[in-house]
């Protein structure tokens, strides 16, 4: 992951360089992660939406992270459902990010910046996923927005929350846990609705 650090853009990166701590950041608050939520909340509101994490957060390829990702990531730490997180849950972010970061480039294995369908099918196998190279073709196709048949940082993250939020749906539906449910039609949009708007 990159932050978005052009000089013009954060008017508090020089004063913050000059200071181990920065002015107003909390006892036990790593001044790091203070110092990037200040330069990300743009309305100076205490919180952070959807879109002020978009404009600061880049892939792989200097572009910022798609809105369903960002969308994604302050739904899984916005405590009080108000579509935007504080300081500590950005705190909380910042980690899972950095996590997977550390996820993505174990898996690239070529080192290009992007995730192709063998590293996604080796990913998704590592996770516990029995998934066929087949259907990581497809997820590939779908998620691939440059046709270089590879997927960006932001795509990963995004695919695999939410193929983690489908299979816990899933599983709590599968009660002999045998990979196979019944499931009226109305059941399954309802899954298929509930991952795009919220995940817990």
């Amino acid at each position: 992951m990159a932050w978005q650090q052009h000089q013009g853009y954060y008017g508090a990166a020089s004063a913050f360089a000059n200071s181990s701590v920065p002015q107003g950041c909390p006892p036990g608050v790593d001044p790091t992660v203070f110092y990037w939520f200040q330069s990300v909340d743009q309305d100076r509101s205490g919180k952070i939406s959807a879109l002020e994490l978009q404009r600061a957060l880049m892939n792989n390829k200097m572009k910022q992270f798609n809105h369903e990702t960002c969308r994604l990531m302050i739904g899984m730490f916005d405590s009080n459902r108000d579509g935007t997180i504080n300081l500590n849950e950005f705190s909380s972010l910042w980690n899972y990010i950095q996590q997977w970061r550390s996820c993505f480039d174990s898996f690239d294995t070529d080192r290009s910046g992007n995730i192709d369908c063998q590293e996604l099918h080796k990913a998704f196998h590592t996770f516990g996923y029995k998934l066929s190279i087949d259907f990581c073709r497809l997820i590939v196709r779908v998620f691939d927005k440059s046709s270089v048949n590879s997927i960006d940082f932001d795509d990963f993250i995004q695919v695999c929350v939410s193929l983690h939020t489908l299979t816990d749906k899933f599983r709590a539906k599968d009660t002999n846990q045998s990979g196979f449910v019944q499931l009226h039609y109305e059941q399954f949009l309802e899954m298929v609705l509930d991952n795009s708007s919220n995940v817990v």
